[in-house]
Order: structure tokens, then sequence, then C-alpha cells
């Protein structure tokens, strides 16, 4: 859980920093896409393998190798000077993520397979604590430390959370990659690995919520990416009212969170997903065309509360269409993220030729998917 939480603080406080880092080294908002697309393109090239890697013997080694270049990537973010360095930084923050995150994540799903909706919205509850914490802090400290002290103080504290993982247990309990490999002392092979890549990339299941936790995530972490740069252009708020928004939005976020843990005991998860995608697309029209910023303010905050549990209820019901396969679900979810990673670069592009406010409407996506794309009774 701080694993997921140290990792939502450091995105967090970036997304909520980008007026300020666009200021301070001269950004476009299509060098602003890159630097969001491309690292997150280029390591759905290698968290596939670490997914398929990450074996019961070897779990331990990714998820601290993970953490050590979390620790340091976050250290030479606060350290750039320009578009280059950013970017390097950043590619190496992806990977690192995947290793010390993704895996972390995959070990609590296999420990308890009968209740991994409740076990994922509180591991997303976590997340939502940092991710509040981040763009809360940034916008409350003024001109210190600044996004380059809290990224520096967050890589700190990382270190602290890589030794306590690094004591953690790993039961080697339903570690697999193929129906046929079951957990041993022995990590299975790539080539395992990769024939069961092959498989689930076959099964209409492992598709439908690949491609259902990506449109999702349009109302996730794009609109989170974006969010501060739209108020800054649309409202013209300055970048500390730019990042007290974004924690609005966090914080709603982290009360819809915290409150779906009780809510997924009595309401069936899909049926809930419904209802809250229903809402979020009469509401995120009203929240682009609103005037002022109080009544935006208020409706991205309503937004925050609605889309809580999305990301928890699709990732869930990924690795329970592969059952055991807990590395597998790692390498799938990672390479659909890559092709995701178009979005953002599109998204900036689009921004760059037509203005960022009118770019924003193409997030209504994410719940339109949501209500044609959820099975209703039969699987359908």
């Amino acid at each position: 859980m701080l694993v997921e939480l140290v990792d939502e603080l450091a995105g967090g406080a970036r997304e909520a920093a980008w007026p300020s880092i666009q200021r301070d080294i001269g950004l476009s908002y299509f060098q602003i896409g890159l630097l969001i697309g491309v690292p997150a393109l280029l390591s759905g090239v290698l968290e596939p393998l670490l997914g398929l890697l990450a074996g019961s013997s070897r779990r331990r080694l990714l998820v601290i190798a993970g953490g050590a270049l979390f620790a340091a990537s976050l250290l030479l973010t606060a350290a750039s000077t320009g578009f280059w360095m950013l970017l390097l930084s950043f590619v190496l923050f992806y990977p690192a993520s995947g290793a010390f995150v993704n895996i972390s994540q995959a070990q609590l799903m296999d420990q308890d397979p009968g209740r991994r909706d409740q076990n994922m919205a509180r591991w997303t509850f976590a997340g939502s604590v940092g991710a509040l914490a981040g763009p809360l802090t940034l916008g409350l400290s003024g001109t210190w430390p600044g996004w380059r002290g809290l990224c520096g103080m967050i890589g700190a504290a990382s270190v602290a959370i890589l030794i306590l993982a690094a004591r953690a247990a790993f039961p080697r309990r339903g570690l697999r990659v193929s129906d046929d490999s079951r957990a041993t002392d022995t990590p299975p092979t790539l080539a395992a690995g990769l024939r069961a890549l092959r498989s689930a990339l076959r099964n209409g299941e492992v598709i439908r919520w690949l491609v259902l936790l990506e449109l999702a995530n349009l109302m996730l972490d794009v609109l989170t990416g974006f969010l501060a740069l739209y108020l800054a252009e649309a409202a013209s708020v300055t970048p500390a009212q730019a990042a007290l928004a974004v924690s609005a939005w966090a914080g709603a976020g982290l009360l819809g969170d915290f409150l779906v843990i009780p809510l997924l005991e009595k309401v069936p998860p899909l049926r809930m997903l419904r209802i809250s995608a229903a809402a979020a697309a009469v509401l995120y029209p009203c929240f682009l065309l609103a005037g002022p910023l109080a009544v935006k303010l208020v409706l991205v905050a309503l937004l925050g509360l609605l889309r809580a549990g999305w990301y928890a209820v699709l990732q869930a019901r990924l690795y329970a269409s592969l059952p055991g396969q807990s590395g597998v679900a790692i390498a799938v979810t990672t390479l659909s993220g890559s092709m995701g990673a178009l979005v953002p670069m599109a998204l900036g592009a689009l921004a760059q030729a037509a203005g960022l406010p009118a770019a924003m409407w193409l997030l209504l996506a994410a719940p339109a998917a949501l209500l044609v794309g959820l099975p209703w009774k039969g699987g359908r």
C-alpha cells in the first residue's frame, strides 16, 4: 500500500506542477504531450517482459531494482534544466514504476483471489491519498520547496519505503504464467510467458477489460494530466490556483475511493460503474461549458467522486479473467498501456492546433465506453 501511495504522490505532484514546469523549462503543449506519452510508449516494450519474468523467486529482485530506479528518476526530475533531461527522467520513471508498483499490485491480487474487487479498491484508496497529498502540498507550499524540491523529497521518501518493501514477505501462492505452469521455486521461462501472453491476447474477455481500462483512463490519468493546464487556459488561474484545483479533484477522488470500499460489499460492481458512467456523461460537458471558476471546481469535484471505482473494478476484472496468471495480467496491461500512451500525445498535438478547451471534449469517450462496453446479464 505504501508503494502505491508514494507512486501516486509523485504523479499527483507532477500533474499539478505542469504550469510551473512549463514556465520554468519553456515547454510547448506538444512537448508536454511527448513528456506524457513517449515514456509510456517506450516502457510498453520493457514492462510486459517484467511481468512475464515476475516469477516466484524474481519478484523481490524486480521490486527492489524498480524501487531504486524509481528514487533515482525522481531525483533526476528535480535536477532537470531542459526538455531532454526531463524526458530522460520520465523515461526512467515509467519502467521503474512498472517494476516497483505493478508487481506489488500483482502480489496483492494473488494473496486473496476471492476479494480482488475489494483489495483493488483499498489499493486505489492508498493511491488516492498520495494523489491528493502531492498537489495539495505543492499548492500550499508556495515558492518553496517548489516542484523541484518536492520531487527530491518524494525520491528520498521512496528510499525508506523501498527498504520496507525489501523486507516484506513475498508468498508464492498462485504465481504462474500459463494454465499448466504452476508456481515453483523455479521462475517461469520467458518462452512460456510469451505463449501465455499470446493466448491472453486472443481471449475476448481479456480484450474487453483492456479496452475499457484504456478508454476509462481518459477520465482518470489523462484528465488529471491536463486539468491544471486546461484551467490555466480556460479560466486564467494562477499556477498555485491550478494546483489547488487539482487538489479538489484528487480530494473528491479520495473520498470516492474511500466510499467505494464498503459500497462494493453491497452493490454489484458493474452496476455501480454503469450508474457512475451515466452521471459522468452528463456532468463532464457541463464542466467544459461552465464559465465561472467556482462552478467548474464544483463540477470537477463531482466528477472526481463519480470516477471512483472505475480503475479498481476494471483492473480486478482483468486479473479475474486470467486466474493465477498475475504476471501475464501485468504484461497485457502494460502492452495495452503503450498503445494508450498515444492518446496524450494526440491530445497535446490537437491542443497545439485547436486549443486545449476544444481538445478536452475527446475525454467524453470514457463514460461512453463504459456504458457501451460493460457486460450485462449473460456477459454480453
